[in-house]
């Protein structure tokens, strides 16, 4: 860029000064006369604050039936949504083995049951030999020596019974864990239900070492459904029990669900720094329309205030620039034209928000009142270049 500097004599100079001014002056009226603002007046409005998330459709109650025994799947008796009550058996595992243990078990019951028998007929019988020796022995019949040796015997024999008696429970014991896995090789419901999963065929081995493998899977009501749903951690302050809650599914885009929330869990949830909490949505399904594992988008009604002032979201956004303006720190404010046509700054306290509107709880606004929502054109230039001319 190139200054160009033109000398000039003093009383010009100063002349040309004046006249500058006079024109800086001018040209701020004119930057102030092309500032225009829009606004859109104060309004009395019904709001309703709502938390919108997504979720999944489940069944209120489940219960998850597996096998407790290892074994050879060998009769199937119900399939995906089976009507099942308590106690019917829906399954059953090859038994031939647990059978073989048990008799083997029993066996080994009666043998323990009979040498507890023995032991203890030895015991009455040493117990009895004791009392005649001692009779002999308070008489000076036997020596002492007899006696101690039938005091031993007596002993012995209470020790065998003892070791007798602690055989059999330990064999009563296996025989009942055997008897247990034998009746575990038929596999009943548990509650009244219906089927919703089946993760097993006839045929197939089952493997109940390290842990019990899931068969079936039983909503026990259908007709009552909750929905888990993520929130995000920074509306969780706006969520609470009972709050009511409408919900769609995709497969019935133009109908709308109906809850409440029934529980709002404290465990966090952290996926790529982002928090959410769960919460658990519970409704009616009388026509069985919901299915598990249906998304749900739902809307909490977190507040709603009826018949209250309210301002567009973008009058409390709006910060006027030019003009030499100094807006208030830290307050939420409005702004409104002033008399001479300049923002003049209303501070207000706020209430909820629908996220178009907010509600004016407190501060010198009334409905229908015009606030600026935005600001067009700016406040004119400097004159520097003129400036820059003669200098």
């Amino acid at each position: 860029m190139v200054h160009i500097r033109i000398a000039l004599p003093h009383r010009l100079r100063l002349l040309l000064l004046g006249l500058l001014s006079a024109l800086l002056s001018l040209g701020c009226q004119s930057g102030n006369s092309r500032l225009e603002y829009v606004t859109q007046e104060a309004a009395i409005r019904t709001l309703e604050q709502k938390v919108v998330a997504n979720g999944t459709v489940n069944p209120l109650e489940t219960v998850q039936v597996g096998a407790q025994v290892s074994g050879l799947i060998q009769e199937i008796l119900v399939d995906f949504n089976s009507p099942v009550r308590r106690g019917q058996v829906i399954a059953r595992i090859d038994p031939t083995i647990y059978a073989a243990k048990v008799e083997q078990a029993r066996s080994a019951l009666t043998s323990a049951q009979a040498e507890m028998e023995k032991t203890k007929i030895n015991l009455e019988l040493a117990r009895t030999q004791l009392r005649r020796y001692e009779t002999l022995a308070g008489q000076n019949l036997i020596p002492l020596m007899e006696l101690d040796n039938q005091r031993a015997l007596a002993e012995a024999a209470w020790a065998d019974f003892q070791a007798a008696q602690a055989r059999l429970a330990q064999v009563k014991a296996q025989y009942a864990e055997a008897a247990a896995n034998l009746r575990y090789t038929t596999i009943s419901s548990p509650v009244d239900g219906i089927i919703i999963s089946r993760n097993v065929e006839v045929g197939r081995t089952v493997v109940a070492a390290l842990q019990t493998p899931t068969l079936f899977t039983i909503a026990q009501d259908l007709t009552q459904m909750q929905v888990a749903a993520e929130v995000d951690g920074s509306e969780m302050g706006n969520v609470k029990v009972g709050q009511p809650v409408t919900f769609t599914v995709d497969a019935y885009r133009d109908k709308v669900f109906a809850g409440q929330v029934d529980q709002v869990r404290l465990a966090p949830n952290v996926t790529q720094n982002v928090v959410t909490y769960t919460i658990l949505i519970r409704t009616a399904n009388p026509e069985l329309l919901l299915k598990p594992g249906m998304i749900a988008t739902v809307t909490v009604l977190a507040a709603s205030r009826g018949n209250v002032l309210a301002v567009p979201n973008a009058a409390l956004r709006f910060q006027p620039h030019g003009n030499k303006i100094e807006a208030a720190a830290d307050s939420p404010s409005v702004w409104r034209l002033s008399a001479n046509g300049r923002p003049q700054q209303v501070p207000v306290t706020v209430g909820i928000s629908d996220g178009l509107w907010t509600e004016i709880k407190a501060g010198a606004l009334q409905a229908g009142e015009p606030v600026i929502v935005e600001q067009k054109g700016n406040a004119g230039g400097d004159g520097l270049g003129l400036r820059r001319l003669f200098y």
